[in-house]
């Protein structure tokens, strides 16, 4: 698996003495205003200019103490990682423990839930704090690869003094950031750390493979799900008179009758209409591991408007869907500039980097941007089409007045358009 260089901490055949001399020279210059003897890494600049804003102390003691068994175990319950733990603990514990290392992973808050590995590293990290339990944020420790993994999003290498708090610069950490591959969204960190001397930059493509594999194995359980799913919509489908189709929780859909396939749609709530591309209305029956979505009645095989409504003297902003019923769905600032872009895109619609150039004036937030269309989508399904980004051909789209819901260009960051009243 190819690694980008840029994520790596050290280069193979460096003197590791020297560059961790080095580096601490650079930290101790950086940090009392002199100019230091060589520049940090671009990732490692930007982890430090932020958590200085946050008031992080470069001589923090012990850290915060960790949270409670009872905590940890329900956050563990709650995880999706705990369904992958398996696949991690094949491909890193027993290289941990061979190479003096202990392999950690975290939640999407940066808490530590499961540790394993060396137990002479084990005790090394009990007196860092690095215990399960505790939060491994940059806003709590500093840089570190598993905070700066959740900031930047992106596999992370920290060696020595590129940690932000002296105490830690004993110490080399990897760390690779963990999404769910339904939704892009972040579930977590799996890292690996240790003694300094212990570096080797090889040690990013393996974590960051083992975390490719827990989410291809993810994946697996979640089409294994819907095969499940398969078995119990055919006999409930066969009885549909007209378009139907089952999904599971998050609206991926398991099999459809009376109309053409489709990946997914918003996820189903009790009563509430679920507006599906094509359809219509639909109103969602409860069945065994997900939901029966049929017409809501003769009135919903039509073209289902959606209606975006904005009043940003009163937040937050809606989305109303009008059909046989009316659906009104509350809608964050954030995704209701989207939806202005897709509603001014057309038909042609945004692919994801030119959504994250729109929104966040760069292209390169494309995982960041999958993610909040798919929150969008679980909310709105059929009503917005992906590949490109577009709001659905037979949906007619109501802007209210635009005089009063428009995007601008946001003055302080180039590229970005945001939500404002016209006044």
């Amino acid at each position: 698996m190819a690694v980008d260089e840029g994520v790596c901490a050290i280069r193979p055949g460096i003197d590791l003495g020297r560059h961790a001399r080095m580096l601490a020279r650079v930290h101790d210059a950086l940090l009392s205003g002199d100019r230091p003897p060589a520049d940090p890494r671009q990732l490692v600049a930007r982890s430090w200019q932020r958590v200085r804003a946050q008031g992080v102390d470069p001589d923090l003691g012990d850290p915060p103490g960790p949270a409670g068994a009872d905590e940890v175990e329900q956050r563990r319950m709650r995880s999706p990682l705990s369904r992958v733990l398996p696949e991690l603990r094949a491909a890193l514990t027993s290289v941990a423990e061979d190479a003096r290392h202990v392999m950690v992973i975290t939640d999407a808050d940066g808490m530590l839930l499961w540790r394993e590995g060396s137990s002479r590293v084990r005790t090394r990290a009990d007196r860092l704090g690095f215990t399960e339990g505790a939060t491994w944020s940059e806003a709590v420790v500093g840089t570190n690869a598993i905070g700066t993994a959740l900031a930047e999003d992106t596999p992370v290498q920290i060696f020595s003094a590129e940690h932000f708090v002296r105490t830690h610069h004993v110490w080399t950490c990897t760390a690779c950031p963990v999404h769910d591959p339904r939704t892009g969204e972040l579930l977590g960190v799996v890292d690996v750390s240790g003694p300094a001397e212990t570096v080797h930059p090889t040690t990013v493509a393996l974590v960051s493979t083992a975390v490719r594999l827990a989410e291809a194995s993810l994946w697996r359980q979640h089409e294994g799900r819907l095969d499940a799913l398969r078995a119990v919509a055919a006999p409930m489908l066969a009885s549909v008179s007209g378009p139907g189709l089952v999904v599971d929780d998050h609206g991926w859909v398991a099999a459809v009758t009376g109309m053409p396939a489709v990946d997914r749609v918003a996820a189903p709530r009790p009563e509430k209409p679920v507006a599906v591309h094509g359809v219509g209305l639909c109103v969602p029956e409860p069945v065994p591991g997900g939901w029966l979505l049929r017409a809501a009645g003769t009135g919903t095989a039509g073209r289902p408007p959606l209606r975006l409504s904005l009043d940003l003297d009163s937040r937050p902003p809606r989305a109303v869907v009008e059909g046989a019923s009316v659906w009104i769905h509350p809608l964050s600032t954030r995704h209701a500039e989207v939806l202005l872009l897709l509603a001014h895109a057309g038909r042609a619609g945004l692919d994801a980097a030119a959504l994250s150039k729109a929104v966040y004036g760069q292209a390169g937030h494309l995982v960041t941007v999958r993610a909040e269309m798919s929150r969008l989508r679980r909310s709105l399904g059929g009503l917005l089409l992906a590949r490109p980004y577009r709001i659905a051909p037979e949906v007619e789209v109501r802007l209210p007045d635009l005089a009063q819901c428009a995007l601008v260009r946001d003055s302080t960051a180039p590229g970005v358009q945001r939500l404002a009243t016209g006044g």
